[in-house]
């Protein structure tokens, strides 16, 4: 068995779908980190679809959100109202 999913079964997943493309999106909306071969057709590895798929968040996505950077709100609203005031005519 490949650690990554097959061609057959990445077009099980996405039956229906005609074009690479589309099936790259349609992976991506599920939650899977894809990226492409060569000839652009989707490569996704067998252990991360595994625990997507069944539902095991943990281990799909190991950076727990909190360790997650954040924006710095009140530098963004800052930022803004200084370019606000630079555009009003005085």
């Amino acid at each position: 068995m490949t650690p990554w999913l097959t061609d057959v079964e990445i077009d099980a997943l996405c039956s229906g779908l005609a074009t690479s493309g589309a099936k790259v999106r349609y992976l991506r909306s599920v939650g899977l980190h894809v990226t492409t071969k060569p000839n652009g057709r989707p490569l996704v590895m067998r252990s991360h679809a595994e625990a997507v798929l069944s539902g095991l968040k943990q281990l799909a996505d190991p950076t727990p959100q909190a360790t997650r950077p954040q924006p710095n709100r009140d530098a963004l609203l800052l930022a803004f109202s200084k370019r606000k005031q630079l555009a009003t005519p005085t």
